[in-house]
């Protein structure tokens, strides 16, 4: 793990990466339970408007505890982030790689296609920082041929969603704890 940035190192280099962060005013414990809320995306992601747990056929599971192995469906996914209704929304089909409650952290790899025709490896991390702040920070890295092709024709959306993710998360955070602090004096 980086000490500067809290992520990991990547399992490849890829062809091109997306990354985004942001500085959110309240705990990490804070952050990560809206962070891990996914039912409530649809209220402040502009981005990833849901993302569900399933089994391998996408097919919804009744136990929506995310763990790590499990299956990921992450639909719909707005490019450009929007909290409209879209004519083709995106997807994505995931595994859960890492789910670390301790340390603030969880990834996932894009299981749809072929390893050489694609591949997508997503983290986001939550670093304590001074002043009981938390630093958001994800990266996803796309490899394989078809990642030249996704660069070309979303990677400036997707680098807008990823900072409208962080944008999102920011204002739910910093709304809720602001509302449950009670305001010091001096």
């Amino acid at each position: 793990m980086s000490s500067t940035t809290g992520l990991p190192p990547l399992s490849s280099k890829g062809v091109f990466s997306v990354s985004s962060s942001c500085l959110i005013n309240a705990p990490r414990k804070e952050v990560w339970e809206v962070l891990m809320d996914w039912k409530s995306y649809k209220e402040w992601n502009p981005f990833v408007r849901d993302q569900r747990i399933t089994d391998a056929r996408k097919n919804h599971l009744p136990d929506e505890t995310p763990r790590e192995g499990c299956y990921l469906y992450i639909q719909p996914v707005h490019i450009p982030p929007s909290f409209d209704n879209q004519w083709f929304p995106g997807s994505a089909f995931e595994r859960i790689t890492a789910l670390d409650h301790e340390n603030y952290r969880t990834a996932w790899v894009n299981v749809e296609m072929p390893h050489w025709l694609l591949t997508a490896e997503r983290w986001q991390a939550l670093v304590e920082v001074e002043g009981g702040k938390t630093r958001y920070e994800t990266i996803e890295v796309f490899g394989g041929l078809l990642a030249y092709l996704v660069r070309a024709f979303v990677g400036n959306g997707l680098k807008k969603g990823f900072i409208a993710m962080a944008e999102g998360l920011k204002s739910r955070v910093e709304e809720r704890y602001e509302g449950h602090v009670s305001p010091t004096t001096s």
